[in-house]
């Protein structure tokens, strides 16, 4: 059960109402109605943000409910924790076999590579791919990138003029060194480059869940000895991030691209740190298998290789 209302900071801080009614009646008619038509086993897929704003580091699953969520998204978080109560409930009084687990960021084929709309990963390998080619003066890929997916109603068939504005008003920058007499490329990336972030492989992701829908239920999720029966979903992470500048970098490295990276510190960072403890998961028997470099290395090229949806 992945269906959700989602959306970025400004989304989920402007609709709060929204997000809070749609996610809660999603979760409420699915979860009750697979009660009552007897459905076997059910996944609830839930978010990292259910945890509180300064939980410990890495973020284990008992830290649920210790303290005070982070404002912007405390509807969404707050749908999400009452779907992980409503499974653990209903399997503590109707026998259901139903599993909650919280990814950490995603990554990979088919990703939003929308640079109005896309997370951190994708974006920076867009970016730094258009970097690469208008440091080569190759507007065959300039082009032909746009045609993929323009940007704000941009495409391959604008002039030189109006695609370079539009690649500068998303960081992309060609400015001319007269020192030189050369074209300098700069790519801007908002905040320190200090917050540091998980991230794990779709595919890996896909074989978390079918690993515990086919191997593991309910029972395995918390000690039989406790007296109470709390927090039972399972993180699904690497329980390893890295900087966002480490990140900038390995993508640089991985592209080609030689130019520089402009971290700008007028921007906000947000949380500098968010790193699940997968440790639970580990225990029961899955363990990632896709390294981060490998990861981008794979998915620049599907990039290169697709179009973009």
């Amino acid at each position: 059960m992945a269906a959700a209302k989602v959306g970025g900071i400004v989304a989920n801080n402007t609709y709060r109402a929204d997000f809070i009614y749609e996610n809660l009646q999603i979760q409420n008619n699915i979860i009750h109605q697979s009660y009552k038509h007897d459905v076997k086993k059910l996944m609830f897929l839930g978010s990292t943000c259910i945890y509180p704003k300064n939980a410990p580091q890495p973020m284990p699953e008992d830290c649920l409910l210790t303290d005070t969520l982070e404002y912007t998204n405390e509807p969404y978080a707050i749908a999400k924790i009452a779907g992980i109560k409503m499974c653990e409930s209903y399997n503590l009084q109707h026998g259901t076999n139903y599993i909650s687990v919280m990814p950490t960021n995603l990554y990979g084929p088919n990703d939003n590579f929308d640079l109005e709309k896309s997370h951190v990963l994708p974006a920076l390998i867009r970016k730094i791919h258009l970097g690469k080619a208008l440091e080569e003066n190759n507007w065959d890929a300039i082009r032909a990138d746009l045609n993929k997916f323009s940007i704000e109603g941009i495409n391959g068939n604008a002039s030189e003029d109006e695609i370079l504005n539009i690649l500068e008003k998303y960081g992309i920058k060609k400015q001319f060194n007269i020192q030189h007499s050369t074209f300098n490329i700069s790519i801007e990336i908002w905040g320190s480059g200090k917050p540091r972030r998980e991230f794990l492989w779709s595919h890996d992701m896909a074989d978390a869940c079918v690993f515990l829908m086919e191997n593991r239920n309910f029972e395995d999720t918390y000690d039989p000895d406790a007296k109470e029966i709390r927090n039972t979903h399972i993180n699904i992470g690497t329980g390893v991030d890295v900087s966002i500048k480490e990140l900038a970098e390995t993508i640089k490295k991985i592209v080609g691209y030689r130019g520089q990276l402009i971290f700008n510190t007028e921007k906000p960072d947000g949380t500098m740190i968010k790193l699940t403890d997968p440790s639970k998961l580990n225990a029961l028997g899955w363990k990632h298998s896709v390294e981060l470099e490998e990861g981008i290395e794979t998915v620049y090229r599907w990039y290169l290789e697709n179009e973009v949806k």
